[in-house]
């Protein structure tokens, strides 16, 4: 999963980045809403957890401009509002979920997980292929009667291709498991398919589509 956090209180932003990323999501931050504009110009994100009062362009009007798009992340709204008129106001403008300040950091990945589940296709809570077993919410993976034990972005690795149907391009998975930061030149993403795979075992349930990316094996 990628998200974007559009909030100007940085120290909070930054705060949330790095509970969100020990889960295994990749984050980008915008400090106020003409850089969630830029931001979302240019990369695709499932989920937008966006505050309301943003300098510069303010949250309602970036809330606004994505629930007019065809094809767009679902939108958390986050702020210190908490009154029903507040919250029925942001839902109006296209909001998909709403979070008061302050709130619990399980309740924010639980409800970012849940409207990531709400995106596309809808997604079983816990991802199966085979003998192979992945809960997001606990963050375990098993395969039969083992446990495996993956890094973060390994994790976010297979959970892309368990969520995904056919061939996954390294670019796609690029997109959707690293943030912004990642080189897109680096070999990241061969070496953490390669350990993945020596994780996972016989017979190898990743397969590698000469020329297009990686998907998972029918048998």
């Amino acid at each position: 999963m990628r998200v974007l956090i559009v909030e100007d209180e940085e120290r909070l932003a930054e705060t949330i980045a790095r509970g969100l990323r020990r889960e295994g999501i990749a984050v980008d931050l915008a400090y106020d809403g003409l850089a969630a504009r830029e931001k979302l110009a240019v990369s695709e994100y499932d989920v937008v957890v966006l505050d309301r009062n943003l300098p510069g362009v303010h949250g309602d009007d970036v809330c606004r401009e994505l629930a007019q798009q065809a094809e767009r992340p679902r939108i958390l709204m986050l702020t210190a509002a908490r009154d029903v008129g507040d919250r029925v106001d942001g839902l109006n403008l296209g909001a998909d979920d709403y979070l008061g300040k302050p709130f619990a950091f399980v309740e924010l990945v639980a409800r970012l997980r849940a409207l990531s589940r709400r995106g596309g296709r809808s997604l079983p809570t816990v991802m199966t292929h085979g003998d192979l077993e992945l809960d997001p919410a606990g963050h375990t993976v098993r395969r039969g009667s083992l446990t495996i034990e993956l890094t973060r972005k390994e994790f976010a690795v297979l959970e892309v291709l368990l969520s995904s149907e056919g061939v996954v391009s390294a670019e796609e998975l690029l997109e959707r498991a690293w943030d912004e930061n990642t080189n897109p030149f680096t070999n990241v993403i061969r070496v953490t398919i390669m350990t993945l795979r020596r994780k996972l075992g016989d017979p190898q349930p990743i397969e590698t589509v000469t020329g297009v990316g990686y998907r998972l094996c029918d048998r």
